[in-house]
């Protein structure tokens, strides 16, 4: 039965390849959080099963040493393979512990450098212009005591013409009407849990910054117009090859697989609203969360069966 909280931890790896697929065939302001949300499950499953895996070696800590007659009776399996099972979920929730301690830290030591970057400055209709020669512009979520800003330096102001300046700047809005720095968060906090989620992130952040392309494109009424006012931008930007300090979470539109936006932008809008991706991701998800309550029903049954509340069992 330990094979029921082995399950989740294996089929994350599945996800990446799906979600490539997901984004590319099917809407992405549809794709986005669809994605997200598969991610989100499988990281929830994930930490749940390492937890319950790690039970048998928790229990070896004095101040828990009194509980390890509870799990004499689940039928594990043999004392080695649920030793070493334990000891592996404990080093893999140390390792996902300290990357997401390290990965919280520097996004927060980025988010005082964006606030640091615009205090003082005015923000006209929640846009900010920074003096600042490089050419940048991204989206800075204002949480509970600020407003939504879009920020755009100087420098990416001039390397651009009037036209795409207000379809960049769209894009940004876009980001920030869509919340997509919060489904960047969850796809990141997803992917501390688990390496094969780390490798769903890019596809969650091309997502991101596809819906908010469709979004310029449909606010300015010109498709060609939105695909060169991010190509020159991105390029633009990559001629300074020290850019500002910005969260990951903080959307930006020079980022992600350029020329892949670019070319989507030269093409008709997506229309597609499914596809068979979504559903292999619905089936996905379920086969984990299922694994996963499997196991938790399994371990707790064997935790009554402990306490003899089913003697008979």
């Amino acid at each position: 039965m330990i094979l029921l909280l082995v399950a989740p931890l294996l089929l994350p790896w599945i996800l990446p390849v799906l979600a490539r697929r997901t984004v590319d065939r099917v809407r992405p302001d549809l794709a986005l959080p669809a994605v997200t949300l598969a991610s989100a499950v499988l990281a929830l499953g994930t930490v749940a099963c390492l937890g319950a895996l790690l039970l048998p070696l928790a229990l070896r800590v004095p101040a828990l040493a009194g509980l390890a007659h509870l799990l004499h009776p689940l039928q594990a399996g043999p004392a080695a393979l649920v030793s070493g099972a334990s000891t592996v979920a404990g080093g893999a929730l140390a390792v996902a512990a300290i990357a997401g301690v390290r990965g919280i830290a520097s996004e927060l030591t980025h988010w005082r450098a964006a606030r640091r970057l615009v205090a003082g400055v005015p923000a006209a209709g929640g846009l900010c212009v920074v003096d600042d020669e490089r050419p940048d512009a991204f989206a800075l979520p204002g949480g509970r005591r600020r407003s939504d800003r879009v920020v755009v330096t100087a420098g990416m102001l001039r390397a651009l013409d009037a036209g795409e300046r207000e379809a960049l700047l769209g894009h940004e809005r876009a980001h920030l009407a869509g919340r997509h720095h919060v489904f960047l968060a969850l796809a990141r906090l997803a992917g501390w849990c688990h390496p094969a989620l780390a490798a769903v992130v890019p596809a969650v952040s091309y997502a991101a910054e596809r819906a908010a392309d469709e979004a310029a494109a449909r606010a300015c009424g010109d498709r060609r117009l939105a695909a060169r006012a991010i190509g020159r931008a991105a390029l633009a930007a990559t001629d300074h090859r020290k850019g500002l300090r910005v969260p990951a979470v903080a959307p930006r539109g020079t980022t992600g697989p350029v020329p892949a936006r670019v070319k989507a932008l030269f093409t008709q809008a997506p229309v597609r609203r499914s596809a068979p991706a979504l559903l292999a991701m619905a089936l996905l998800c379920t086969t984990a969360a299922a694994s996963s309550l499997g196991g938790a029903v399994w371990l707790h049954r064997g935790v009554e069966v402990a306490q003899g509340e089913h003697p008979g069992d």
